[in-house]
C-alpha cells in the first residue's frame, strides 16, 4: 500500500459512515415521534420502516468492515484495537441500561453496539481470510433462513430461541427487544465490508483514499465521531420532545 494512503484518514469511508448516521438520526426522530403519540406508524411490521432499518444497519456494519480493512492494513496493534473495543462494549452496556429504563419489557440486550463488539473480534481474527471472506459472508447471511427451515423440521432446536443463544441469530422468531442485531446474518455484512475494503486498498486505493467534495466535509466529520453521536442522539431527541410536550 502506498505510504500516503497508509498514513492518512479515509475521508470517503468517514463520509459514508456519516451518511448512515444522518439516516439513522432521521429514522429515530420518526420513531420517537411515534413513541410519544405524535404520529401513528408501525415500526415493527411496516416494510417502509423495517427495510429502512435493515438498510441503515447494513450500511453501518459494512462501514465497520471497511474500517477494519484499513486498520489491519495500517498495522493497528492489538492494544489499540482492544482500547477501541472497550469503548464500543462499554457503550453497549450503557445502551442496555438506558433502554431498560425506558422499555423494561423490551430493553436492548443485543443491539447494534453489542453485535459490533462481538463482530469486531471475529473480523479481526479472520482478516487474513482473503477470497474466502466473500463465500463466508454469503453463508453467514443465509444462515438465519436455513435455521428457520431447520426449526420447522426439528422442534428440538427451540433452545436457540432462548436468551442464552438467541444472540447467535439462529432463531425461529424475533425476541421481544427494541433493537436486535445478532451475530448472524450481520457478521456476513461486516465480512463483505472487510473483503471489499481489502480489495479496494490493494487494487483501487484511489477510490477509498481520494478527496471528498467540500459539501461532504460535515459528513466525514460526523463519521469520525460516530460512536459519540450514536450515544448522544437519542437522549437529545427524547429530551427535546419531552420539553416540547
Amino acid at each position: 500500500m502506498p505510504t500516503a494512503i497508509a498514513s492518512r484518514r479515509f475521508d470517503r469511508i468517514d463520509a459514508l459512515r456519516g451518511a448512515a448516521i444522518v439516516w439513522m438520526t432521521a429514522f429515530h426522530f420518526c420513531f420517537d415521534l411515534d413513541h410519544f403519540g405524535w404520529i401513528g406508524e408501525d415500526f415493527q411490521r411496516d416494510p417502509f420502516w423495517t427495510w429502512q432499518r435493515t438498510a441503515i444497519v447494513s450500511l453501518f456494519l459494512f462501514c465497520a468492515g471497511l474500517g477494519q480493512a484499513v486498520a489491519v492494513a495500517q498495522g493497528q496493534s492489538w492494544r489499540r484495537f482492544w482500547r477501541r473495543w472497550a469503548q464500543v462494549a462499554g457503550c453497549a452496556l450503557l445502551v442496555t441500561a438506558g433502554s431498560w429504563f425506558m422499555f423494561p419489557r423490551s430493553f436492548i440486550f443485543f443491539g447494534v453496539l453489542h453485535g459490533i463488539a462481538v463482530m469486531l473480534v471475529v473480523v479481526r481474527l479472520t482478516a487474513g481470510g482473503g477470497r474466502w471472506l466473500w463465500p463466508a459472508g454469503a453463508l453467514a447471511i443465509a444462515a438465519p433462513f436455513i435455521a428457520r427451515a431447520a426449526h420447522a423440521a426439528w422442534p428440538a432446536l427451540e433452545f436457540l430461541n432462548q436468551g442464552g443463544y438467541n444472540w447467535l441469530g439462529l432463531v425461529s422468531r424475533r425476541p421481544l427487544t427494541e433493537d436486535y442485531v445478532p451475530l448472524l446474518p450481520w457478521l456476513g455484512v461486516v465480512w463483505w465490508g472487510l473483503a471489499c475494503g481489502q480489495w479496494l486498498l490493494l487494487r483501487r486505493p484511489d477510490l477509498v483514499g481520494g478527496p471528498i467534495a467540500t459539501a461532504a466535509g460535515p459528513l466525514a466529520w460526523l463519521g469520525r465521531w460516530s460512536l459519540g453521536w450514536y450515544m448522544l442522539h437519542q437522549p437529545l431527541l427524547i429530551g427535546a420532545m419531552l420539553l416540547a410536550r
